[in-house]
């Protein structure tokens, strides 16, 4: 983890990878609940049976938002701000979601900092760009830039 211990700290960061985060399991499960959660099921997404016959990929495939769901705790996970008491997810600018992600699948997230700005009178919203990766895959899950407005 990347700890930074004021603002000043995190705007020197723009235009750096921060960090990577450890991998997580896409198992079928959590593509279920994810499912359930959003009333999403599709059957590529749910129906294993199906998607062994039927899909490109002879496998079940996480939904494009579930993977962006991640993103949140990958950044927690990758970097610590001493002087913030609360984040708020300001949007995102850019989302792309250029490959499928199989159940049984792992990702992990690469995080940079790309903008910062001073938001009066307390916090700093910072862009983030998110590269989630699938272990032994040639190309990104997903990319995304992200915006959280952090407050001190």
């Amino acid at each position: 983890m990347h700890v930074f211990n004021d603002f000043n700290e995190l705007k020197a960061a723009v235009g750096t990878e921060v960090g990577v985060s450890e991998w997580i399991a896409i198992t079928q499960d959590r593509i279920n609940k994810f499912a359930d959660a959003t009333g999403d099921e599709q059957w590529i997404h749910i129906d294993v049976e199906r998607a062994a016959r039927e899909s490109p990929g002879g496998k079940t495939i996480a939904h494009g938002l579930l993977s962006l769901s991640l993103i949140p705790m990958i950044i927690r996970e990758i970097i610590g701000l001493k002087v913030v008491k609360n984040t708020l997810n300001y949007g995102a600018n850019r989302i792309r979601y250029l490959t499928p992600v199989p159940a049984g699948s792992r990702l992990r997230g690469r995080v940079a900092v790309t903008a910062a700005e001073d938001v009066p009178p307390n916090a700093l919203r910072v862009t983030y760009k998110v590269t989630i990766e699938i272990e032994g895959g040639k190309r990104p899950a997903c990319v995304a830039e992200v915006i959280g407005q952090h407050y001190r």
